[in-house]
C-alpha cells in the first residue's frame, strides 16, 4: 500500500442547481468561467453525487457525514452540537444545543431571518444575552456567535430533552414560532420544559436586543437590526470515531462556518483557521488555497470549503453565485499549479445543490471530479452537471466517497481473501 499519498476533498458549498432560461438553459456552474474545474474535468474522471440519496436534500452536515464515511442515518443528532463545537462549547450528555440566527422581526413577524447577514456587532449583542439571559428557571444559558449572522446555543440542566419544535420558521414574512414537544416525545416532561424555556429565551432576548446600541447603529445606517435570535436544529451530543482511527489518515479541515468545524472537531480533525477566511462573498479564497496547500506537508487528508456559492442559490441571485463559483475556481487554479499531482489526488464537488430558483437546498445531483493520482480520465470535456453526467464515474453516494478515495491514494483494504 502507498503510504505518502494525500487527497483533497475540496468543496463548493451550494454549488449545483438547475438550468436556468436567463442563462441559456445553463447551471450556475455551467455558465461561470472556470478553467480550472474544466482541466480538472478533462483530465480526470467525473460523475454526479448524491449526497444522502437520490432526490433527498442534504445540509451541510449530514453531506459533510456522508461524504467523510460517517452514515448521518445512524450518528446524526440534530445540527446544534455541530454548531455548539464548532465555537468551542463542549457539549455535555444530558446538554440540548441548537444551532441560531440573529434576525429581524416587527412585533412577531420575521422581516430577514438573517438580520441584513450582520457581519459586525454580533459578538456585543451575544455578551448582552450572556448577561441578561444567562439562567432561565434551573437551567444554564450558553451562547457563542459564530459566523456572520449565525450562533450558538447550549441549554444546561436537569430534565431537557431535544424533542421540541422550532422557534425558526425559515421563511420571511411569517410569525416567528412557539415550541413544544414534538408529537411522539418519549421524554414528554423533559420536552416540555425545554420548550417553555426556550420560548422564555426567545422572549427575554428580544426584549434585551431591541434597543441594543449595535442595533440604535444598525438603524441609523439604514440596516436591519438583529433584535432576535430563533434557534432551530436542536441536538444532543453525538459519539464519532475518529477519521485517524477510521481510516488511519491524518486529517485537517479548512472551512468557513462552524457548523462544519464542529463536525471537524468531532473526528479529531486538525481544524486551521484562516486569515481572510470570512465565510462571505468577500472571502479570501487564495489564502484558503495556499492554506490547503501547506497542510498537505503533514496531512494526507486536507478538506476545505468554501462558503460562497451558497450564498447566492439562498438569495435567488444567479450573478452573485456564478462569481462566487469562479472564486473556487481561481483557489482550485492555485492548487493545479502548486501540488504534487504524482501523489495527491484531488475531488472537487459540491456539498448539496442550492438552485437559484429555489432558493434553499434540493435533492438534485451535483458534479463531482476526480484528478490527479490514482484517477483514470474519461471523456469528460469541462465540469458541469450535465457534462459530468456521462463520465465513468457514474452516480455515487457521499457514503461511497472514502472507498473511492482511498482507492485512488492506494490505501484500500481488500475485502474478502
Amino acid at each position: 500500500m502507498e503510504k505518502n499519498t494525500r487527497t483533497i476533498i475540496f468543496i463548493g458549498d451550494g454549488m449545483g442547481g438547475l438550468p436556468i432560461d436567463g442563462l441559456d438553459s445553463q447551471t450556475t456552474v455551467e455558465a461561470a468561467d472556470t478553467p480550472a474545474m474544466d482541466r480538472i474535468a478533462r483530465e480526470g474522471a467525473c460523475g454526479l453525487m448524491h449526497p444522502i440519496s437520490p432526490g433527498r436534500p442534504a445540509g451541510s452536515d449530514t453531506s459533510h457525514m456522508a461524504i467523510l464515511g460517517y452514515d448521518p442515518q445512524k450518528y446524526y443528532r440534530g445540527r446544534g452540537p455541530f454548531e455548539a463545537k464548532g465555537v468551542g462549547i463542549d457539549v455535555r450528555p444530558g446538554d440540548v444545543a441548537f444551532r441560531c440566527n440573529f434576525a429581524t422581526v416587527e412585533g412577531r413577524t420575521v422581516v430577514d431571518r438573517r438580520a441584513g447577514r450582520i457581519d459586525k456587532g454580533t459578538d456585543r449583542l451575544a455578551e448582552a444575552i450572556r448577561e441578561n439571559v444567562g439562567k432561565i428557571e434551573d437551567v444554564q444559558v450558553i451562547f457563542e456567535p459564530s459566523v456572520e449572522h449565525r450562533a450558538a446555543m447550549v441549554l444546561r440542566g436537569e430534565g431537557l430533552s431535544h424533542e421540541v419544535t422550532e422557534i425558526d420558521p425559515h421563511d420571511p414574512g411569517v410569525d416567528y414560532l412557539e415550541s413544544r414537544p414534538l408529537e411522539d416525545a418519549k421524554d414528554r416532561a423533559g420536552a416540555q420544559k425545554t420548550a417553555r424555556v426556550l420560548n422564555e429565551f426567545v422572549r427575554r432576548v428580544h426584549e434585551v436586543l431591541e434597543d441594543h446600541p449595535v442595533n440604535e447603529e444598525r438603524r441609523s445606517a439604514g440596516k436591519p437590526p438583529a433584535n432576535i435570535v430563533l434557534p432551530r436544529g436542536a441536538g444532543t451530543a453525538v459519539d464519532l470515531e475518529s477519521l485517524k482511527d477510521r481510516y488511519g489518515l491524518d486529517a485537517a479541515m479548512i472551512v468557513e462556518v462552524d457548523l462544519v468545524r464542529g463536525l471537524g472537531k468531532y473526528l479529531d480533525m486538525d481544524v486551521i483557521r484562516v486569515e481572510g477566511a470570512t465565510g462571505g462573498l468577500n472571502t479570501d479564497e487564495m489564502a484558503i488555497a495556499k492554506a490547503v496547500d501547506e497542510a498537505l506537508d503533514d496531512h494526507d487528508l486536507v478538506l476545505a470549503n468554501i462558503k460562497a456559492p451558497d450564498l447566492g442559490g439562498h438569495d435567488g441571485d444567479c450573478e452573485k453565485k456564478i462569481k462566487a463559483i469562479e472564486k473556487v475556481d481561481r483557489a482550485l487554479g492555485y492548487l493545479l499549479d502548486n501540488v504534487d499531482w504524482d501523489r495527491t489526488t484531488i475531488m472537487v464537488t459540491a456539498d448539496h445543490a442550492t438552485p437559484c430558483a429555489v432558493m434553499d437546498h434540493s435533492g438534485h445531483p451535483v458534479p463531482i471530479a476526480f484528478f490527479g493520482h490514482g484517477t483514470c480520465p474519461d471523456d469528460v470535456e469541462r465540469y458541469g452537471e450535465r457534462p459530468c453526467a456521462k463520465g465513468i464515474m457514474g452516480h455515487l453516494r457521499g457514503m461511497q466517497i472514502m472507498d473511492v478515495l482511498t482507492n485512488m491514494m492506494g490505501r484500500a483494504e481488500k475485502f474478502g481473501a
